[in-house]
């Protein structure tokens, strides 16, 4: 086993600008705090979490939280600058149950890699470095009463659409509508959870969401009561393999305009959009466990733009990351690179923000 340690262009050391939506106009903003009067009640429209590690936007020169902490936040052992608060807000300290939402055409082999990450998360016996010893870093994280966040994540009922039955091109309100028609469907229903069900939309490789390659390859939040008739934290994540490899699988695949001086790494599971979508699958789980109605663990006083335990490390895989570098990862002996075991399979996840020790940890840590 070879250690691996890529480098990436500093000026494309970024992170997502978090996305904004207004009832008449969609667009991106950098930090307003607006708020909505719907059915009587004051809802934080759609202010989304767009994540998913270190992604090579064009032309966006600086990440969120180097705007709000400086480039120093990057590094593992830098501590003093990060606010970490609790707000008070619930987690998820129940049995965790992921009902994935399979939108489009999905393969067998591509279900079958995204099923065993999740079912990973509590697989204990795995090998080490292993998705479990990540996931220790999430069940850290405690409510009011010091309940810790559940280590027992399963996958419950499924739901495929497969005929698109809200079209190839969905916002981010229409998002809401697909979780509306899996939870009220007439066959195949899936159950209301909202204590701790995560829904989990996956759209397939032909599927475009709005700003999907642009700015963002996932997000979460909670679906609104006047649309889904629930309260229910959600997340979705695309499939980039066809429209953007380059962005949302990296470094799996590298945009063209970064030059033959970049080289693609090999994925552990031989598909490069469904292990480009691994980690940012483990970003979403592990923001909506510690804040699934963005009124628990976040940085930054303004609620509506909260900086997550993810995103705090992104770009961050491996020992010494930081900055323009993703730290240092693992080679397998098929030349794939990843940094964390599954039950029988390899995955590349980015780190989450420690606050016990306050830097990011992994289970590929050297010092561990």
């Amino acid at each position: 086993m070879q250690i691996n340690t890529p480098f990436t262009p500093l000026s494309l050391s970024l992170h997502y600008l978090r996305l904004h939506m207004t009832m008449n106009q969609y667009h991106r903003s950098c930090f307003p705090a607006t708020f909505y009067h719907l059915a009587g009640i004051f809802l934080f429209f759609l202010s989304t979490s767009p994540v998913n590690g270190w992604r090579p936007w064009p032309n966006q020169k600086h990440n969120i939280t180097d705007l709000f902490y400086g480039p120093s936040k990057k590094y593992e052992g830098s501590s003093d600058l990060i606010q970490l608060k609790y707000h008070m807000g619930p987690v998820l300290t129940d049995n965790i149950t992921v009902y994935p939402i399979w939108y489009g055409r999905w393969g067998k082999s591509q279900k079958r890699i995204i099923r065993e990450f999740i079912n990973s998360i509590s697989a204990v016996n795995s090998k080490p470095p292993s998705v479990s010893g990540w996931w220790k870093t999430v069940q850290r994280y405690t409510d009011q009463t010091g309940a810790n966040i559940s280590g027992n994540v399963r996958i419950g009922a499924e739901k495929t659409d497969r005929f698109y039955s809200h079209g190839k091109s969905l916002t981010r309100l229409s998002i809401q509508y697909v979780i509306k028609s899996a939870v009220t469907a007439t066959n195949h229903t899936l159950p209301i959870n909202s204590k701790s069900g995560v829904y989990l939309l996956l759209t397939s490789d032909d599927v475009y969401v709005e700003d999907f390659c642009q700015n963002v390859c996932g997000f979460h939040y909670f679906t609104f009561p006047s649309i889904v008739g629930y309260t229910l934290p959600y997340a979705w994540v695309g499939n980039s393999g066809k429209l953007c490899p380059g962005i949302c699988a990296y470094p799996f695949s590298v945009p063209d305009y970064m030059g033959r001086g970049f080289k693609a790494v090999k994925s552990p599971n031989n598909d490069v959009g469904v292990d480009g979508m691994i980690s940012v699958i483990a970003h979403e789980m592990a923001e909506l466990s510690t804040n699934p109605l963005v009124n628990a663990w976040y940085a930054g006083e303004d609620p509506s733009f909260p900086v997550e335990i993810a995103d705090l490390c992104e770009g961050i895989y491996g020992s010494g990351g930081g900055g323009s570098y993703t730290g240092q990862m693992l080679n397998g002996e098929d030349g794939a690179t990843y940094n964390m075991n599954g039950i029988r399979r390899k995955f590349l996840v980015q780190w989450v923000w420690n606050h016990v020790v306050n830097y990011c940890t992994g289970p590929n840590a050297h010092d561990q």
